[in-house]
């Protein structure tokens, strides 16, 4: 990989931030980031590994995370060669470039490596959306408070975690916050007697969770087909394989009123009075958009027979998790099968008043989320850091 020809910034002048996001989400809030950065500042040059997202808000891409991300113990060696690769990357970069900063975005295993080669070299090191220690593997605060210089958190509960344990810590809010701006409904949409429930599918965005997790879902469409009138929108979630979710939904056609939308999770909400989707972010977009979710989720056998022994939460998905209860149906693992997911949305739809509870609980996690504006508050404090560099 030649990465001579983007290392140098167009002046002397300039600030550099080196910015890594592994995922689809962690690449749009990255690119959130770089333009509430640009916004308040002009001279910053930014590279980084991210995805189209930063690309577009002008980020010069080394590596492009959709060779990076993956999910589950086991299911890692698939990627490896693309990851060892992305951190071959981003050491030389450091080691040759030696930005003013270096923003991390989630994607823990991958990122704390390179803030270790980071803090070698002395460049400060942000972390935005920092990983769960306080869900599993919490011995890694000790490393986080070594090598990073201030996190910025997005969960509530987060930020008392860290600074327990004397870490420089500020809560941000989550970013999500920025894109739904509008009150939340006090109600479901109404649904007439004569037209079909609509059923969002969200299976996820890495190519392993929509393999595992979208044939189950269309399964469960069958036998819910059999049942009702109903039609279903399956999600294109942004940076998914497009083809291999064609390829899934091809042989349900003929079977099933089914849509496949390329315009991402919003544009399925506005069209679906429910979705079932994989845990993840999408789960919490679903939340602070006031729309009923059953968050599923499947890994390999030994993946979740090593995460269970390892996490210390109750729930699985972010918004019971924020809640502090279950306000939404986790249907992980064996529990992920085509007959509990059906029978789940059945109850569901057919109880006015548990979807109008699960509306009216939205409200509260909304409000523990904070106000908008994390990417401007997050860029107030690269700013801060770049002074002080």
């Amino acid at each position: 990989m030649v990465l001579s020809s983007i290392m140098n910034p167009p002046n002397d002048k300039s600030h550099r931030i080196f910015m890594i996001a592994g995922e689809a989400s962690g690449d749009l809030h990255g690119a959130n980031l770089v333009k509430a950065l640009k916004e308040k500042k002009r001279n910053i040059v930014f590279f980084g590994i991210g995805g189209k997202a930063m690309k577009d808000a002008g980020v010069k891409i080394l590596v492009d995370a959709a060779t990076l991300s993956v999910v589950g113990i086991t299911e890692v060696f698939s990627k490896l060669p693309g990851i060892l690769s992305g951190m071959a990357a981003a050491k030389s970069f450091l080691k040759n470039s030696r930005p003013d900063l270096l923003i991390l975005i989630d994607f823990p295993d991958f990122n704390l490596r390179i803030a270790a080669v980071a803090k070698k070299l002395n460049i400060p090191v942000l972390f935005y959306i920092s990983p769960q220690i306080w869900a599993w593997r919490s011995g890694r605060v000790t490393k986080i408070g070594r090598l990073v210089d201030h996190v910025a958190v997005i969960l509530p509960f987060e930020a008392s975690f860290y600074s327990k344990h004397h870490i420089p810590v500020t809560f941000v809010g989550h970013p999500l916050l920025d894109e739904f701006r509008d009150p939340l409904p006090s109600a479901a949409p109404p649904l007439q007697e004569d037209s079909p429930l609509v059923i969002g599918l969200l299976p996820g965005s890495r190519e392993s969770e929509i393999f595992r997790l979208l044939p189950v879902m269309l399964q469960a469409a069958k036998i819910l087909s059999a049942q009702m009138n109903i039609r279903f929108v399956v999600s294109m979630a942004p940076g998914a394989p497009h083809d291999a979710i064609k390829a899934l939904c091809t042989p349900f056609q003929n079977e099933l009123c089914l849509e496949i939308d390329p315009n991402g999770a919003r544009s399925v909400f506005a069209k679906t009075h429910l979705v079932v989707a994989a845990s993840g972010t999408v789960t919490l977009e679903a939340a602070i958009a006031g729309m009923p979710v059953i968050i599923i989720y499947k890994v390999s056998p030994l993946s979740y027979r090593l995460g269970k022994a390892l996490i210390k939460v109750k729930h699985i998905g972010l918004v019971n998790l924020i809640a502090e209860r279950e306000i939404v149906p986790e249907l992980i693992q064996d529990r992920a099968s085509p007959e509990l997911i059906a029978e789940t949305v059945l109850k569901l739809v057919n109880t006015p008043s548990a979807l109008n509870a699960i509306r009216h609980a939205f409200a509260d996690v909304r409000n523990r989320l904070g106000g908008p504006g994390a990417s401007s508050r997050v860029a107030d404090i690269a700013l801060n850091m770049l002074k002080r560099r």
